[in-house]
């Protein structure tokens, strides 16, 4: 449990960082003291090396020696203050250390890098940027960089097929209950307003590499989720993971 509070010290720190950025990029020139509001509506698709479902939502280890793997935001509707973000899309691809979970090592993470929908404009890529570094976990490496690409997806009957640029391709299918339906996964402990609840699958298949950066897996963890989530729901998540630093401090304290 203490391991988790440090992770949502650390988290907290870097969202609020990150409010504090939006903050100062949403004032006008006359220091204006109004944050630039933002939403946005549409899926997740996720994957990565874990066997399904994915441990690291509940701070334990991964199933293989380390956890990589990728997030797409695929934005049906949206907008960054008066600019629209319709039809754009993010990517997360990341990587924790081998033998802690992604939780314990939030900030040395091998990688974080964020790629952004290449047919954005340049305030729609800004716009997105800032997004980006508030809703993926973009600071839990030192380890950071920032693509544009062509990022899309196909259905095909039960697959959904990702493709990030050059860069990577997933591939990954929802699994079947037993009492049909499809498995989902609601409020997990790591969970953030995109990831209050999710479907469950498993991935046909998991390729990416972006320079030395190598993920690779089948049959893996897949999940596939809707969402509607805007700044307001990221402050109070940042707020609340603040106050958990504080009662965290005052235990240590006891």
């Amino acid at each position: 449990m203490k391991q988790f509070f440090k992770f949502s010290l650390v988290l907290g720190a870097c969202l609020l960082l990150v409010s504090s950025a939006a903050f100062a990029a949403g004032s006008n020139d006359k220091g204006a003291s109004q944050k630039t509001p933002w939403k946005i509506t549409g899926q997740l698709e996720e994957a990565c090396t874990c066997n399904a479902p994915c441990p690291c939502w509940f701070n334990s280890l991964p199933t293989k020696m380390n956890c990589g793997g990728g997030q797409v935001i695929f934005i049906e509707k949206g907008n960054y203050g008066k600019v629209s973000l319709d039809k754009l899309t993010i990517a997360t691809f990341g990587r924790s250390p081998s033998g802690e979970t992604m939780m314990e090592s939030f900030g040395n993470w091998d990688f974080s890098y964020l790629y952004i929908d290449e047919k954005a404009n340049p305030e729609q890529r800004k716009a997105l940027e800032e997004i980006g570094r508030t809703v993926f976990p973009i600071a839990a490496s030192p380890n950071v960089k920032v693509r544009f690409a062509p990022i899309s997806r196909k259905v095909e009957g039960k697959e959904h097929v990702i493709t990030v640029g050059e860069y990577a391709s997933i591939q990954g299918h929802l699994l079947e209950g037993g009492l049909g339906g499809t498995p989902k996964i609601v409020n997990p402990p790591g969970a953030d307003p995109v990831h209050h609840e999710y479907s469950q699958g498993k991935t046909t298949k998991l390729d990416y590499t972006d320079e030395n950066q190598k993920v690779n897996a089948e049959n893996s963890n897949y999940m596939f989720g809707t969402f509607t989530v805007d700044n307001v729901q990221y402050e109070k998540y940042a707020a609340g993971l603040a106050q958990k630093m504080k009662e965290m401090e005052k235990e240590n304290q006891k």
